[in-house]
């Protein structure tokens, strides 16, 4: 071999090895988020796991005291949101900007936060009717949804079908239904403050979640189809 061939070959795996090391170093920080991510993901889920214990525990004892079916109901819902966010689906289109981990947290806070109360504005009968509606609501839409349901605003798969015919964010509507009964069974100024603050942010959370599902026509095209948001005639 000349000694031109060895100075190209030279030069050549020269510049591959360059391009490997600088490769690898592109790589860190991708990786340093993807473990950040990670961390934070799994924080997330061992927080929602923790309110949802306290809840628990809370309604828990009211009904071993009461007897109050109401709060066993909203129990119920919220389980489904512990259940379907520990085993939801990962995906990469997410808005994960403080703005929208704001409005997940404090619609999310909500339910978690509200406590039971002797003074009720309504029969229990009727209360827990209301209720089981909405959680019937909820657990539909939670069952269409599987595993793409998730808390921040992401891209986990349209679904257009079942109650998201009607409604374009169904589960919300369950909930605004079962925290009206819930309410109406536990009157209190701070159950109504911390609902009224929670669902507020909640209706915020619905248009972000439909400003990244909004990137993909045919999201724009469901959007076309089905009119309301979340409460037919009204929102």
């Amino acid at each position: 071999m000349s000694q031109s061939s060895i100075a190209v070959a030279g030069l050549t795996a020269g510049r591959a090895a360059v391009c490997v090391e600088s490769e690898s170093v592109a790589s860190q920080p991708a990786t340093a988020l993807a473990q950040a991510v990670s961390s934070a993901e799994l924080l997330s889920r061992a927080a929602i796991v923790v309110l949802f214990t306290m809840m628990a525990t809370r309604i828990g004892l009211d009904f071993i005291e009461t007897r109050r079916m109401t709060g066993l109901l909203l129990l119920a819902s919220e389980a489904l949101v512990v259940v379907l966010t520990v085993f939801r689906r990962p995906t990469a289109t997410v808005d994960r900007s403080p703005r929208a981990r704001v409005l997940m947290t404090a619609s999310l806070l909500g339910p978690f936060l509200v406590s039971p109360s002797a003074r009720s504005f309504a029969p229990e009968i009727a209360t827990v009717l209301l209720s089981a509606c909405g959680l019937c609501v909820v657990i539909a839409g939670k069952l269409s949804l599987g595993r793409s349901f998730g808390l921040m605003p992401a891209n986990r798969g349209i679904v257009s079908t079942g109650l998201y015919r009607v409604v374009r964010h169904p589960i919300y509507l369950g909930y605004l239904i079962s925290h009206v009964g819930f309410l109406l069974a536990n009157s209190s100024l701070i159950n109504l403050v911390v609902f009224l603050g929670a669902d507020t942010m909640l209706m915020i959370r619905a248009v972000y979640e439909e400003r990244v599902l909004a990137r993909e026509a045919e999201y724009r095209e469901y959007q076309q189809k089905v009119r309301w948001r979340v409460v037919p005639g009204l929102l």
